[in-house]
């Protein structure tokens, strides 16, 4: 072949990879929730795949993929094909799930260097939680028992988000705990009302219902400020330990995706939130605030997040 015939080719493939861009999406985009329904995760998702889909013109398909506190679901993203059809919604345990692996001699399902973001849907402080029949009142009373008699405690996983809130929280306190995982949030919550475990670390918009009905009472929260849902609620820092974690929710491609396919997925979910019946459903119904960033504004908040949370499981340690 001579070099006037492979230049043709060449440009004949950028032409076409630029023809493909334009007409994307021409089927169903797939997006995976790695945790079981019930949680924030699912929760934001479904309202947010249904605006998408208005504006992408094509429907946006949650999936639930459950397993190993969030890695199953992840790792299934990470090796799809980087088309834009395979798209992820995540918490923070996306960042942490490779250190903790590698912490446990295990080989890592994933890594995050191969995730596009596509932008931060929500953001919000872990509130404690505990049953309404439960002996403790305050967050001192809950730290004080823990410190005397163990307390078992609930989260969405190993090394997933709640779990390490909870063991920050005992590693500072100098509690005694015993650590349930299950499947999701969701899950972890119904064991908390079935007086399976005695407490859990919970985003705020997923427990206000049950504050509300008086199944449950929160007692602290693991923010740096006062948090719209329960305003008169203290702070762990304010209590005197040096722990802060936030819940967020956010959107992400498999590395490699065009720019120009993340940037349709980025438009669609601005259109999304925008959208004053997902935002009702998102804020009013589940609790939870927007705290909407795009591509890259949440690429460089996610970045010193995952430090932060890395940190975080290597301070807990081998879990055995």
């Amino acid at each position: 072949m001579n070099k006037f015939a492979i230049a043709a080719g060449l440009a004949a493939a950028v032409t076409a990879g630029g023809v493909q861009a334009q007409s994307w999406p021409t089927r169903p985009i797939t997006l995976v929730v790695p945790f079981a329904p019930g949680g924030v995760a699912d929760t934001v998702a479904r309202p947010l795949a249904e605006a998408m889909a208005r504006k992408l013109g094509q429907p946006v398909v949650v999936e639930n993929k459950v397993g190993s506190g969030g890695a199953v679901g992840t790792a299934h993203v990470a090796r799809a094909k980087p088309d834009g059809y395979t798209i992820l919604i995540s918490l923070p345990a996306i960042s942490s799930m490779p250190t903790a692996d590698k912490l446990i001699g295990r080989q890592p399902m994933y890594q995050i260097d191969q995730f596009a973001p596509i932008a931060r849907i929500t953001a919000d402080p872990t509130v404690l939680v505990v049953r309404s029949d439960s002996p403790w009142k305050t967050a001192q009373e809950f730290i004080e028992y823990g410190r005397k008699e163990q307390i078992t405690y609930g989260s969405s996983g190993v090394y997933g988000t709640l779990h390490m809130y909870m063991a920050s929280l005992a590693n500072a306190a100098g509690m005694k705990t015993l650590h349930v995982p299950y499947g999701g949030a969701g899950p972890a919550m119904v064991a908390l009302l079935g007086k399976q475990i005695q407490a859990l670390a919970a985003s705020p918009g997923s427990v206000k219902q049950h504050v509300d009905s008086g199944s449950v009472r929160v007692l602290a929260h693991w923010g740096d400020e006062p948090i719209e849902a329960f305003p008169k609620l203290p702070s762990l820092k304010s209590l005197g330990y040096n722990v802060e974690f936030y819940q967020w929710s956010g959107l992400f491609a498999p590395a490699g995706t065009p720019p120009e396919v993340l940037d349709k997925l980025g438009d669609a979910v601005k259109f999304a939130i925008e959208d004053a019946k997902v935002r009702k459903v998102i804020e009013e119904g589940a609790g939870l605030p927007i705290k909407y960033l795009n591509s890259t504004d949440f690429a460089k908040f996610w970045k010193e997040d995952a430090e932060g949370q890395i940190q975080a499981v290597l301070r807990i340690g081998k879990v055995e």
